[in-house]
């Protein structure tokens, strides 16, 4: 088989003979499956209204290829990603391959990388999966299921016909025969059947292929010229066309049994004119509701607020859980009513039913489409608009706090600047109101990360289409026009200032100490207010322990910061202690600062009384994720127990399958009663199933405390039911086998122990392994062993050919094997033990020894 083929392939067929794994890689058998498979594809996708026609290329998205899996299995994937970005391909990939492992399909070596990146290999066996599984697997006659059950279909429809012979899917099928034998066993006036000739193949595959595609709408999925230009035909390809003849007629048989049947209803006029009224009923209604439902779906208008907006997607899951399934089923029942109607008018010979314009099946399926159209994406916008208000709403506080803060900062600073008190002043004023004006230009250099800030948040809010841009946008445009005519003015009156500098020539040091350092004092307060009643958002608990981290750092600045304080409050009763002293007529104010002891210590209080508020807070917040926290510990203790218990199981199953004991029957009632030991553990499952949904409602997205997703407590729960079931299958098969071979309980025991033990050799081993594992995938099943020794043991001769012909080194001399341990003699069951000295080999199955060592004749060994 090709690299690309999953073991699940094994449990469907087993290929008859071990082909050279070097023409796998035909350039002609790829070509072959290229077009089989892109029309089989294409025969399904149209269904859709779509098609491909690079196979490779077609696919690499995942979009086409979840449509393919939706239509084939008559069930809905997950929602896939739109983006075009690879991480979005890989994740639709990803979805369709978890689908189809879903069906209890394992893939090998297929992963979603290798299809996004169009691997040819990769992709013709991912689509040979999807065949296997959902047009061959449930083939089934006469017992036999999948490849045989199809090729035993073939050989029944054929075997009247001279010169066809079917017995594979590649060489049987060359000369076009079987495929028009089977036309004409189902439509004999399709094909004259007797005017075919054997030496024509290319004449017979195109009437075939022709007719196939022209009256029983099987697409034409080879060319006649690639069959006959190929040594051997792609089997993969030649099982696909074949699936699909095989699917047209047992359609067509089916439909003529329910028209015998439907033939005997008397009375089918009544119970067809009560169809056409539930029909038409039933279409107005739905109809009428998708009318209704359409504007709503595409109302895409965004809502002003957080809450409106979560109503809307509250509404949305409402619809999706509660209103839309029963449509989906009266849609559904609808077809069916129409296609049963129909069914029954046309078996009665009566006029196809003709819905009231407007309500036909295709106009159901236009308007359903509408709808699905209408509700794509709203769930995604609904969100994204969630989380647009979310951070609008945060960045316009922002906004409003910052502004507030500069506002209240920029409050009379153009009257201060406007003032022209220099010209009365004394030398030493003037000299005080140059350095007022420095330590004021410095406080405005300050202030201007606040204004960048400010006009930075109004230009995000405008980008988010923030409701209440203007209203920002106007506040915004106020405070730099007042920032601009702040920083004119402040030039003005420096150019005053300096122009009056040469009559001033003292300062008193103390108040030009005291500005110097208020004024980062008065900032550094500022900020800490302003950074005190910041808001945040977080998610987990490290987060709000780094905002709780950093504030608790902020209040071990505070001592030095009152420190600070007291210390300028000192430089200032100082200079009251001098003025009043020395009868300085400064009038008790400081002339380089407009910033008082009183705004000081007002400020203070204010931050101090902050400090408790934000405690609150980031204590309320740390409540709050120590909850989330709570719910991620509870589902990850309860995952871990559940994900390893499932693996335990499933090794489990692994040993018992191996290490069976007692009779089959005995075995199988143990299988049973571990099966039911199994079941009885879903309810921990549901439960696991409640918490997680706790944890989706409380909207958290990761859980450090394990490594197990819901998604993999599923797949490994159905992977456990599925292998004890399995188990179980292969318990009762080897019953039957049993039953059917007359092979005795202590057979079956030594054949199992044997296979448990099974080794590999060199000449020989090839051709046992050749028999019991033809396709080399190094996994040998203990039916095929058995057939194997029940044919090789027959008689005593031939299995001591089979034990002679292992050989190894023994010293010097090339002899038999071998000594003191168990050395399985590659499948057959064999094993030699040297006995005493090393004087005789033993033959378990027949307790009888082979002879001396040193009597036997070496050279018919060699």
């Amino acid at each position: 088989m090709d690299h690309y083929d999953s073991q699940q392939t094994n449990d469907y067929m087993q290929p008859e003979e071990d082909w050279d794994r070097d023409l796998l890689l035909d350039p002609a058998w790829e070509k072959q499956q290229r077009k089989t498979f892109t029309a089989w594809c294409n025969s399904h996708l149209r269904k859709a209204g779509t098609q491909i026609e690079n196979i490779e290329e077609d696919f690499r998205d995942g979009l086409k290829l979840m449509l393919l899996l939706e239509v084939i299995s008559g069930e809905r994937l997950a929602k896939p990603e739109r983006g075009k970005m690879r991480v979005h391909k890989i994740s639709n990939v990803n979805k369709a391959l978890d689908f189809i492992a879903s069906k209890g399909v394992k893939l090998v070596s297929i992963g979603a990388e290798e299809i996004v990146d169009g691997n040819v290999k990769m992709t013709l066996g991912m689509i040979w999966t999807i065949i296997l599984r959902f047009a061959i697997q449930d083939i089934s006659v006469e017992e036999t299921s999948a490849k045989e059950g199809l090729l035993l279909w073939c050989q029944r429809k054929t075997a009247p016909y001279k010169n066809v012979n079917i017995q594979n899917f590649h060489i049987s099928w060359k000369d076009g025969l079987g495929f028009c034998a089977l036309i004409h066993r189902h439509r004999p006036e399709l094909i004259d059947y007797g005017k075919l000739r054997k030496d024509d193949p290319l004449t017979n595959l195109n009437t075939a292929f022709d007719v196939a595609e022209k009256y029983l709408d099987i697409p034409k999925m080879l060319d006649a010229e690639d069959i006959v230009g190929t040594a051997r035909p792609d089997e993969k390809a030649i099982m696909t066309y074949v699936s699909s003849f095989y699917h047209a007629f047992s359609g067509a048989q089916k439909a003529e049994t329910a028209a015998n049947r439907i033939c005997k209803v008397l009375a089918v006029n009544q119970e067809n004119e009560q169809l056409m009224e539930d029909y038409e009923k039933l279409a107005s209604d739905l109809l009428e509701w998708i009318r209704r439902t359409i504007p709503w779906l595409e109302n895409r208008a965004p809502e002003n607020t957080m809450h409106a907006m979560q109503q809307k997607l509250e509404d949305f899951r409402d619809y999706r859980r509660l209103h839309k399934p029963p449509k989906v089923q009266e849609k559904c029942q609808l077809e069916i009513n129409f296609n049963t109607l129909q069914t029954k008018l046309r078996l009665s010979n009566r006029p196809a039913f003709m819905p009231s314009e407007g309500r036909m099946v295709s106009d159901i399926n236009n308007a359903w489409g509408c709808l699905e159209q209408a509700e794509k994406g709203y769930e995604e916008w609904l969100l994204n608009e969630i989380r647009r208000l979310e951070r609008l709403d945060h960045l316009a506080e922002k906004f409003r706090q910052k502004a507030s803060i500069h506002e209240a900062w920029t409050d009379g600073k153009e009257a201060m600047l406007r003032q022209k008190d220099y010209e009365t002043a004394t030398l030493s004023e003037i000299k005080a109101l140059l350095k007022k004006h420095e330590a004021f230009e410095s406080d405005l250099a300050a202030h201007q990360d606040r204004v960048e800030q400010i006009a930075a948040i109004a230009q995000e809010l405008n980008e988010l289409d923030y409701y209440d841009s203007p209203s920002v946008n106007a506040r915004c445009q106020k405070i730099c026009d007042q920032w601009d005519n702040l920083g004119a003015l402040t030039q003005k009156r420096r150019e005053a200032l300096e122009r009056t500098e040469k009559l001033l020539e003292t300062i008193d040091q103390l108040y030009l100490e005291y500005a110097k350092r208020a004024a980062p004092f008065n900032n550094w307060m500022e900020g800490a207010m302003e950074d005190l009643q910041d808001t945040f958002i977080v998610h987990t608990i490290e987060e709000i322990q780094g905002l709780t981290t950093a504030h608790e750092q902020f209040k071990a600045t505070l001592p030095d910061a009152d420190k600070e304080r007291l210390a300028i409050l000192g430089i200032h009763n100082e200079v009251s202690k001098i003025v009043q002293t020395y009868h300085v007529n400064m009038a008790g104010t400081n002339p380089y600062t407009t910033i008082t002891p009183q705004e000081i210590n007002g400020k203070w209080d204010h931050v101090r009384q902050l400090v408790p508020r934000r405690d609150q807070a980031l204590t309320e917040e740390h409540a709050r994720q120590q909850h989330n926290e709570r719910l991620r510990k509870q589902f990850g203790a309860q995952a871990n127990v559940i994900g390893p218990w499932i693996q335990t199981k499933m090794e489990e199953i692994g040993r018992i399958s191996i290490e069976m004991h007692g009779t089959l029957e005995d075995q199988l009632s143990h299988l049973r009663q571990y099966e039911k030991s199994i079941v009885n553990y879903k309810p921990k499952i549901d439960q696991l199933e409640g918490d997680h949904q706790l944890i989706q409602e409380a909207l958290i997205f990761d859980n450090k405390h394990t490594n197990y997703t819901m998604e993999h407590i599923r797949v490994g729960w159905e992977q456990l039911l599925t292998t004890i079931a399995r188990t179980i299958n292969e318990v009762e098969n080897q019953i039957l086998t049993r039953d059917a071979k007359g092979i005795s309980q202590e057979q079956m025991n030594e054949f199992r122990a044997s296979f448990n033990h099974f080794d590999r050799g060199e000449a020989e081993f090839a051709r046992i392994m050749s028999i019991v594992d033809p396709n080399r995938l190094g996994v040998v099943t203990f039916q095929a062993f058995i057939d194997f020794m029940s044919r090789e043991t027959a008689d005593t001769d031939t299995a001591d050919q089979v034990m002679a012909s292992f050989k190894i080194l023994a010293g010097d001399k090339v002899g038999l094997l071998w000594c003191g341990h168990r050395v399985g003699v590659a499948g057959t069951g064999w094993t030699l033990i040297w006995r005493g000295d090393r004087e005789h080999l033993h033959c378990p199955f027949f307790h009888r020894p082979i002879g001396p060592l040193t009597a036997i004749n070496l050279s018919p060994y060699l």
